[in-house]
This record gives C-alpha cells, structure tokens and sequence, in this order.
C-alpha cells in the first residue's frame, strides 16, 4: 500500500463503540479483522452491518442457497473475532447504487448502534496493487461517509433509526491504497485468519492466492507491520475524520 509518509501513525483508539459497514461477506476479513479482534478483546463494542448477503459471490451456487451459505459463514467469522452483532441488508449483491435509500439505511443503523468510530472498506477506485475496485466497495463506503452526516440531523431521514446520532469522531478505511494509520494486530493475527478461513464456501470457489487465509493475510500483515512503529503485525487503514 502506498502511503504519504514511510511510516504510518497508529490509529485512534480514544472510543467505545464502533459499527463496521462493508457491501458483502468477507470485505473485513480481508485484512480489517485483526483489529477488531484487538479492539473487542479491549472489551470495545462493535457491530457490523452487510450491505448485501453476498448472493452473487460464488459463480457455482445459485443467489438463494449462495445468500444463505454466506450469512453463516460470516456469522462465524464475527464469531472469530468477537463480534455478535451483525445485521444484514438486502441490496442486491453486484448492484450496490449509491443513492438515498442506501444512505438512509445506513445512517439509521448509526443512529441505532450509536458508534464513535465508523469502519468500512476501500472507497478508491484501485486497490494497492493497481488493480480495480468494485463498484459494490465503493458507493457502500461513500454512502457510509455521507450517512455520518445524515444520522446527525435531524432534519434528514426523521425517525429512522431512533433519534440523531453526531458522536462519530472517525472514519478507518480498511484496504486502502491511501493507508496512513495502522493497528498493532500482532497477538490477534490468529484471530483475522480463523475469521476469514470461516468463509470456507468463498474461498474454495475464489482459488488463488487470496483462498489461502493464512499466508495472505501474515504476508500482508508483517508489511504493514514494517511501517508501524513497535508493532510485528499491523493492518491498515485510511483515517478520515468527519
């Protein structure tokens, strides 16, 4: 990952609760899991909500069985990491718009859990290797991004999600080729790889080197870990703040 300074700084930790919102199952066990191992093992709340069920992600099972298969699989990969709070939408996985009903269902699930720091995946249009973004990643996140301001008035999306919540302090992008924050993951590595092999069904139709969590995922994690001061293993992100 590409970052402005050599090093990167750690990322902030001056909260109590966080809400992960990612487009499908998967998203944040690609590299954003250990620290929310780290974080819920510091006894720090968070929840995580799925944009979609993932229904078109595995090219061999049709959407039904294939929404099923993935909500378990990522249940169990919260599981992994501590997480039991995970509530799922249903817009359609592949075709993920940007607009006002899915800003609406975010900023209520703000409102709903409340969350000092917002988690959510890549909103560029490549990832660190050049390679391109989904579309799904993208208009989820900035979607997220603008529903941080929406769940504060009042005067936007009235009674959804209960009363306007402005306590958002910070923005991690987890994955992003613009990385300047880390976190120290190196007793919680276990953790992110059990949390991603959880998506047993996903990675046995996606091959490659992505389907192998462990060396991914450590390979990943000791670069990151060059870049943060003190730390062996760390994972990335891009700090906004709102």
């Amino acid at each position: 990952m590409e970052t402005v300074d050599d090093q990167y700084l750690p990322l902030p930790e001056d909260w109590d609760r966080a809400l992960v919102v990612v487009a499908h199952p998967d998203d944040m066990e690609y590299g954003g899991s250990g620290a929310v191992a780290r974080w819920t093992g510091q006894g720090r709340e968070v929840a995580y909500l799925l944009i979609t069920r993932g229904e078109a992600g595995i090219d061999t099972m049709a959407p039904g069985e294939c929404a099923r298969v993935r909500e378990a699989e990522q249940r169990a990969a919260c599981a992994a990491v501590g997480v039991t709070e995970v509530e799922f939408l249903d817009h359609p996985d592949g075709l993920v718009e940007y607009g006002v009903p899915l800003r609406r269902d975010i900023a209520a699930a703000i409102r709903r859990h409340r969350p000092e720091m917002l988690v959510i995946s890549n909103i560029r249009e490549t990832w660190g290797s050049g390679a391109l973004n989904q579309a799904d990643h993208v208009h989820t996140g900035r979607a997220a991004i603008d529903a941080v301001r929406d769940a504060a008035n009042r005067w936007i999306f009235p009674g959804a999600g209960g009363d306007p919540w402005g306590g958002v302090r910070h923005v991690a992008v987890s994955a992003s080729p613009q990385a300047t924050h880390a976190v120290d993951i190196t007793a919680t590595i276990d953790a992110a790889v059990a949390s991603l092999r959880a998506h047993r069904a996903y990675l046995e139709a996606l091959g490659g080197p992505m389907a192998d969590p462990g060396a991914f995922l450590r390979e990943a994690a000791a670069e990151a870990g060059t870049r943060l001061p003190g730390a062996e293993l760390a994972t990335a992100f891009e700090l906004l703040e709102p």
